[in-house]
């Protein structure tokens, strides 16, 4: 049998710390839960007793007092999307200094074994619900934001009500990429289209544009499943065909790494002979020997507005959803110039 922990070993408790500050409990709590009814010598007091005791609170009795989890699940749709990485990093700061944390799931994973894509957050009692990416059945969405808070962030698939989705401005973005190929001299553009509504609203964008523009005939759309080797393959079939055009745009910066290898291998140099664009500004785009010229798709600001969207249904819950869309900027880089240039 183990003996009783000694008074020297133990964990520190509230009321140690409140011993340590010389205020009660209650003061402690409120300090803790980040009260702004607390003067200010009474909180560094509390704070200073905190570090010089090592306090931790017992996060699973803080729960259930508050009924609470303080946990947020979010849901993946794609964890090998560099894009993602970009929006978490806008997303957690926010959550974090709300005493919130993160719970990441794989909805693809989830999917091919059969459960709800949702269904190992719920079971772990999340406060909310962060999708990531697109979903097969947004409608399914419903029955989960009756029960919690949900925002969907990077996508534009119609979602129930009560459901904000916070996304780039895909139309913008497809329009200024366009604008700056026909800017170099480009009038045979192709682009590499993608899937979802994301990827719709992207090729309508391109096709508008090169039609204001009066380029309507010199504008080729190539299917492709926006990986590496679907641009890839789709950049070998556009290449090889009787309409070879002077740009490419492809639908993301994965399916553009793929339009550059397969442009070195048919022995075109870019972007003397080919300009090649992506789309997201992912970390891919920034390498030195990549140096992509693409769209900066405001990930970032995609996942901190996601953030405060689900913060603000925490404390106004039943609110009608929204649409937010972050503006996108252009990035201008080495893989695009002037046709002959």
């Amino acid at each position: 049998m183990r003996p009783p922990t000694s008074p020297d070993t133990r964990p520190p408790t509230i009321r140690d710390v409140a011993d340590r500050a010389g205020v009660s409990k209650s003061l402690v709590s409120l300090v803790l839960r980040g009260s702004d009814q607390v003067r200010p010598e009474k909180r560094e007091a509390v704070l200073r007793a905190v570090r010089e005791l090592g306090y931790r609170p017992n996060a699973a009795a803080r729960s259930l007092s508050e009924q609470r989890t303080r946990t947020v699940g979010v849901l993946l749709n794609d964890l090998r999307n560099p894009w993602f990485v970009d929006l978490l990093d806008g997303l957690n700061p926010l959550l974090h200094d709300n005493g919130l944390h993160m719970l990441l799931a794989d909805a693809r994973l989830n999917r091919r074994t059969g459960q709800d894509p949702a269904g190992p957050l719920l079971d772990l009692r999340v406060d909310g619900l962060v999708v990531v990416g697109t979903l097969p059945d947004p409608a399914a969405l419903g029955t989960v934001a009756e029960r919690i808070p949900v925002v969907v962030a990077g996508a534009r698939e119609p979602v129930p009500p009560g459901v904000d989705v916070v996304a780039g401005d895909d139309e913008r973005g497809a329009r200024l990429i366009t604008e700056h190929l026909i800017g170099l001299g480009h009038r045979r553009i192709a682009h590499i289209a993608g899937y979802g509504a994301v990827g719709e609203l992207r090729r309508a964008s391109f096709e508008a544009t090169m039609r204001a523009h009066g380029l309507a005939d010199g504008a080729i759309v190539e299917p492709s499943d926006m990986t590496e080797e679907g641009g890839y393959r789709s950049t070998v079939r556009l290449l090889s065909g009787p309409r070879r055009p002077t740009a490419i745009l492809a639908v993301n910066d994965i399916a553009s790494v793929g339009a550059l290898s397969a442009a070195e291998e048919l022995g075109l140099s870019v972007p003397r002979d080919l300009s090649v664009t992506g789309y997201d500004n992912t970390s891919i785009s920034r390498l030195r020997h990549v140096w992509l010229t693409t769209v900066d798709n405001a990930g970032h600001e995609v996942g901190r507005r996601a953030a405060r969207c689900l913060l603000d249904r925490f404390d106004t819950p039943g609110t009608p959803g929204r649409v937010h869309l972050a503006p996108p900027a252009l990035e201008i880089r080495g893989t695009t110039a002037a046709v002959g240039g």
